[in-house]
């Protein structure tokens, strides 16, 4: 754990953790995410996460305090981007849990579960570009920035996000913005 983060535990996804998609289902924690969803679609997602159960394709977690409290939710999944199949990654904190450092310190805890799987050479993570605490979450983790792109999320939905990168074989990459003209591949 990075100095000075709060200590989180992951725990794989269960039918108990429909309650956190439900606290983060508000318009303030959706508004860079198309809004709020209707019942049916958080359903459709809780089985999505339910039945991501290979750790090689992707998981989805529900972060844990070291009281036990749940606190917020941390997911990677595979995505094509580029043509190159890579990790992609997202979160969300409950809002009592807010500014405590949780989503940084879930971010670098799932860093190292994708790392250990030795399967893509890239996670990715595509906040939108208004959205300046998820922005700060991925530059805290280590991920390069490379600028905007139109993302599609949700499905239909069409907008700027930041494409942030991480280098899953560089276990020293260290925060930084990319230079100008520079990319990878996939990134």
């Amino acid at each position: 754990m990075a100095e000075g983060l709060i200590a989180v535990r992951l725990k794989a996804w269960t039918a108990a953790d429909l309650d956190l998609l439900r606290q983060a289902n508000s318009p303030e924690m959706t508004a860079h995410l198309g809004g709020p969803e209707s019942e049916e679609k958080l359903l459709d997602r809780h089985q999505r996460y339910l039945e991501l159960t290979d750790p090689a394709a992707g998981r989805m977690f529900s972060v844990l305090l070291p009281d036990g409290q749940r606190a917020a939710t941390i997911g990677y999944w595979e995505r094509t981007w580029r043509g190159e199949l890579v990790y992609e990654t997202g979160w969300n904190v409950v809002p009592a849990f807010h500014g405590h450092g949780i989503a940084t310190a879930a971010a670098l805890a799932v860093i190292e579960r994708v790392r250990a799987q030795h399967r893509h050479k890239h996670l990715h993570a595509f906040p939108a570009v208004g959205n300046a605490a998820s922005n700060a979450v991925c530059r805290k983790a280590g991920f390069t920035l490379y600028g905007p792109v139109d993302f599609e999320y949700p499905k239909g939905t069409v907008s700027p996000h930041n494409n942030w990168c991480l280098d899953l074989a560089n276990p020293r990459q260290a925060p930084a913005e990319a230079r100008p003209g520079w990319r990878t591949p996939s990134c």
